[in-house]
């Protein structure tokens, strides 16, 4: 998520945020060993944390590599919104969804883009620890931009960097397979029904439920899926081995797209590869194809 600033308070606020993610991941544990539903395997997990203590050591590069574009297009735009305004927060909040959405849907579909997210895809069991499995380089793959409208139409960097921080806590919860369907919620909402789909490796399932908090966007341009009804849901990429190194985890993709573009046949070919969907290569593990990593 983009962090605009690397205060000490932004600091406690993680550590804050970090121990009540580790809170309820424990609970999920332990309510999946009580009721014989196991969600977990124990050295995945140990792996996810690992990714995500990387993760939390290089948010400062992050900050940094943020801070000139956002504030140059902040100093550039063209209205001004009172950030205490209920409207002015309505629109920020649909405005964070519509171009998460477009920015969470660029990568799956772009290889540059896939290398950072394919983190967050390579756990082959959907829980908790999952959901903080994600991607170090970020900021080398560019993903802030997709938001940089925002702050040319007027709201603030630090408003946008929280309403997204609020999205992503939001999606946290969704990262599970022990809460059921929502009934009605499922129309609006982005539910963990929806995003275990969204995660699965089940050809049907591919390049599906972009949404963060809201699930409209998938309806409206056509992405949403609902779980199949004959074959159970399964998680993981393809194309590789699963890792318990959180080092290979989050760098592995990137050493194997730069390794195909320097085999490429001439600089065209290789620029091809960094921007050609994930899977265009058979070398490039994506979110799932014809066969599954199995749990």
């Amino acid at each position: 998520m983009p962090q605009l600033t690397n205060s000490p308070i932004d600091l406690h606020a993680r550590l804050i945020i970090l121990a009540a993610a580790i809170g309820f991941m424990t609970l999920e544990y332990a309510f999946a060993r009580f009721t014989a539903h196991e969600r977990h395997d124990l050295r995945e997990s140990a792996a996810s944390l690992g990714v995500a203590l990387g993760r939390s050591l290089l948010r400062g590069a992050e900050a940094l590599i943020m801070a000139g574009p956002y504030a140059f297009a902040y100093e550039h735009r063209l209205l001004e919104f009172d950030p205490t305004s209920a409207l002015a927060l309505v629109a920020l909040f649909i405005g964070v969804e519509f171009f998460y959405y477009w920015d969470h849907r660029a990568s799956h579909r772009v290889r540059w883009l896939w290398a950072t997210h394919s983190v967050h895809h390579s756990p082959t069991r959907m829980n908790y620890t999952a959901a903080v499995r994600l991607g170090w380089t970020a900021g080398l793959s560019g993903n802030f931009l997709f938001f940089l409208p925002l702050a040319f139409i007027g709201f603030h960097p630090i408003a946008i960097a929280l309403m997204l921080t609020g999205n992503l806590l939001y999606q946290f919860f969704i990262h599970t397979e022990l809460c059921p369907r929502l009934g009605a919620l499922e129309y609006l909402l982005n539910t963990p029904a929806h995003h275990r789909v969204h995660h699965a490796s089940n050809e049907s399932c591919l390049d599906r439920n972009y949404g963060g908090v809201l699930i409209l966007f998938d309806r409206l341009f056509g992405t949403f899926a609902e779980a199949p009804k004959q074959e159970a849901l399964r998680y993981g990429l393809v194309g590789g081995s699963p890792s318990f190194n959180p080092l290979k985890i989050a760098l592995g993709e990137w050493a194997a797209m730069f390794r195909d573009a320097a085999s490429a046949a001439d600089w065209r070919a290789a620029l091809r590869t960094l921007l050609a969907p994930p899977g265009a290569s058979e070398e490039t593990p994506r979110p799932g194809a014809a066969k599954a990593i199995p749990a």
